[in-house]
């Protein structure tokens, strides 16, 4: 799965957690102020006046779901990059494990490179082991970039 991918995927789980967060505090909010208008009968004498739309809007409290979640953001930042740099040093070292399995076959075929009975394992070991060690290295390059980014 792509980095922007799962990045993607946690921002919209973030956005829908803090919509509903946000709906449940403003209907929690609203639960506790009904009581206080239906107290007043006033509001209720005649539906739709702007004496009692401006009544429920006063006792309904602002809700900013949006600054929660920058919040929460805001927070997590350095811990979001400090695991993309981590994330890339511990999938650079599970590249590089196969590098280490099939090295001793490719040192062991060696004689085999041109014409001899092992000659199409020692192609198919070469270039398993120059794939995973290019996905190694750059796994690691790439962490150390991100880490001098600051």
């Amino acid at each position: 799965m792509r980095p922007q991918t799962i990045g993607r995927a946690l921002g919209i789980g973030m956005r829908v957690a803090g919509r509903v967060v946000g709906q449940r505090i403003a209907e929690s909010a609203q639960a506790a102020a009904s009581p206080q208008v239906a107290a007043n009968p006033q509001t209720h004498s005649i539906p739709n006046t702007p004496v009692q739309a401006s009544s429920r809007a006063a006792a309904r409290p602002r809700v900013q779901a949006g600054g929660v979640v920058k919040g929460v953001g805001g927070f997590l930042r350095p811990f979001g990059r400090v695991g993309r740099i981590v994330w890339l040093e511990v999938t650079g070292v599970f590249f590089l494990l196969p590098v280490v399995a099939f090295t001793p076959n490719l040192w062991r075929m060696r004689a085999s490179w041109a014409h001899g009975p092992d000659h199409n394992m020692f192609l198919i070991t070469t270039g398993v082991v120059l794939l995973f060690l290019y996905l190694g290295v750059t796994s690691f390059w790439r962490a150390r970039r991100k880490e001098r980014q600051k």
